[in-house]
């Protein structure tokens, strides 16, 4: 496992001066005919416009506090610090985040307000500040961020997304991100679209991981078994191979890095419209996820979480 020994300063400290006001300049920009996701909406969200994700250009959020269910390496001993952003850019039938995603469960809070979240995250003593759902809600990030880093904001940023991300964006945030955490949720075309509304969804995931991965490496764990920085891939198996898991775990293997930290996650369960939509009614099979570890492994990959790594 990859150890890190020296004492970690985030990315966004590190940044010479004049950098993050630059890139949430740019990010703002592209709110003004938006561009932040693939979905290229080219509407101006400054001015009472909504695009796909409907939502304007404040932060909007649903809840946020120390979460103990995500992987080893976030959690440790005092929680990860989750912030959910609401609605979403993709549109999932099976959502298990539904009412945030879909329904819009949420509000619109003030840069201030969330800056003094992340700070309150890190003064309950979380390793990290987990952002949910983020790349809708990147430029109201990158200004809060500054805010908080100017009021003592010292620990690093997991931008936890479903995948389906803009290389513009997420070259953005070069230097801003410590901890890259994707979803792969698809590796064929058809089944993105069937479920997701998004048929390019492979071909934007396997571009952003990629880069993900060249912006942060792999992922690098301190002497307290805690993540600092790097790519860690989450991908959730569906029934009857909906996913595409042989694809997912190839491409990961094949083109990303070997040493890619994998969770392959085996907690499916039915939830919005997945009950009208079978084979997605039904919870997955221990032979499908068995089957799913057995591909990710004879792939190569020696870091899957509760696994190998």
């Amino acid at each position: 496992m990859k150890k890190l020994q020296d004492k970690f300063t985030p990315s966004y400290l590190q940044l010479p001066p004049g950098v993050l006001s630059d890139k949430i300049r740019k990010a703002e920009d592209i709110l003004k005919k938006c561009t932040l996701c693939p979905r290229k909406c080219e509407i101006d969200r400054t001015s009472e416009q909504r695009g796909f994700c409907r939502t304007g250009d404040k932060p909007f959020i649903s809840s946020w506090g120390p979460h103990f269910g995500e992987e080893r390496p976030l959690v440790g001993k005092l929680g990860s610090g989750t912030i959910f952003f609401g609605n979403c850019n993709l549109d999932c039938i099976f959502c298990q985040n539904y009412s945030i995603s879909h329904l819009g469960e949420g509000s619109e809070i003030s840069f201030e307000k969330l800056a003094d979240i992340m700070l309150s995250l890190q003064h309950e003593g979380c390793h990290n500040i987990n952002l949910v759902t983020p790349a809708h809600q990147t430029p109201m990030i990158l200004r809060s961020l500054r805010i908080a880093s100017e009021k003592g904001l010292n620990i690093p940023i997991v931008y936890n997304c479903g995948g389906y991300e803009s290389l513009q964006t997420i070259r953005l945030l070069d230097g801003i991100v410590d901890i890259y955490m994707p979803d792969f949720k698809y590796s064929d075309p058809d089944m993105a679209l069937r479920y997701s509304n998004a048929e390019d969804y492979p071909e934007a995931a396997k571009a952003a991981i990629k880069e993900m991965h060249k912006q942060v490496g792999d992922l690098l764990i301190d002497n307290r078994g805690i993540a600092m920085r790097g790519l860690l891939v989450r991908h959730l198996v569906l029934p009857e191979g909906i996913a595409g898991t042989a694809g997912v775990v190839k491409f990961i293997a094949g083109e990303v890095s070997k040493d890619t930290y994998i969770n392959i996650m085996d907690q499916y369960h039915p939830c919005f419209k997945a009950f009208d939509n079978p084979p997605l009614d039904r919870r997955i099979t221990g032979r499908e996820y068995s089957e799913a570890i057995r591909m990710a492994v004879e792939s190569g990959l020696t870091r899957i979480d509760g696994i190998t790594a």
